[in-house]
């Protein structure tokens, strides 16, 4: 009994103090996130060229290495090497069996075969070319043996029907205001955006580290969204783990101190 008083005594008590409380702070800090790769080895940075597919709207070998490029310079110690993007696809058709490279798949295409890709299935055929340690080597005795950043890019169009829940503002009997959820049928369109990006070692040809991501975004059917803006917003998303693979990432919040 004794004990259960105290106890009721010292939650009481607390809460008076709690209630005594009246400035909140807010302490901004920052939390670091310790890389995935080990890059110290490395000076040097080439997003040398990515292959890449899904529609004709946006060139995603291109603009994804103009980007990577960009936010490297920003956010990284590695120098960034300025090279023409390559076509890879167009390469690992060439180098399909060559002496010394990795096996190529039996329905690896011939050089003058290339056609458009457009789903996942399309993009196999090309892959074999990151195991080519021989021809990542000799690309990186070309630049100083930097750090390679290559990999696959499909940037395709998606459509979907179906319920969506969203929330509309009703007045009941009194006039009162709230906020209801309603589910609704819907027309939406959009992209999806399904990046792999593989790291291999300049000096040796290895590959270091590989990552896969899936960014999709959707709108209402009657909006004119141009393609290009919506890839650069999907890449928005997907940057900072990008980022994350090759340094130090802090991630800026609050803590709320009571006084």
């Amino acid at each position: 009994m004794i004990a259960r008083r105290a106890g009721i005594a010292a939650s009481l008590g607390l809460a008076l103090g709690l209630g005594a409380c009246t400035s909140f702070y807010e302490i901004p800090i920052e939390t670091p996130i310790r890389p995935k790769l080990d890059v110290s080895a490395f000076r040097r940075v080439l997003v040398v060229g990515f292959i890449a597919g899904g529609t004709d709207d946006v060139d995603a070998n291109l603009e994804t290495v103009r980007l990577l490029r960009s936010q490297l310079r920003a956010k990284s110690r590695l120098a960034v090497i300025e090279a023409d993007p390559l076509p890879l696809e167009k390469i690992a058709a060439e180098h399909a069996d060559a002496p010394g490279g990795a096996p190529a798949p039996d329905d690896a295409p011939a050089a003058d075969a290339v056609k458009p890709l457009r789903t996942p299935k399309d993009l196999e055929p090309y892959e074999h070319i990151f195991a080519d340690a021989a021809y990542w080597k000799k690309l990186g005795e070309e630049y100083q043996e930097p750090l390679i950043v290559t990999g696959t890019i499909l940037f395709t169009p998606q459509q979907r029907s179906g319920m969506v829940e969203r929330t509309q503002q009703v007045q009941d009997a009194f006039g009162r205001s709230r906020v209801v959820p309603i589910r609704t049928y819907m027309e939406r369109k959009g992209f999806v955006l399904s990046p792999k990006f593989v790291f291999i070692d300049g000096r040796t040809g290895a590959t270091l580290y590989s990552e896969t991501f899936r960014e999709e975004i959707l709108y209402n059917a009657q909006q004119n969204t141009p393609a290009l803006s919506s890839y650069f917003e999907l890449m928005d998303r997907l940057v900072p783990s990008f980022l994350s693979t090759l340094s130090t990432q802090r991630i800026k919040g609050t803590r709320v101190l009571l006084k």
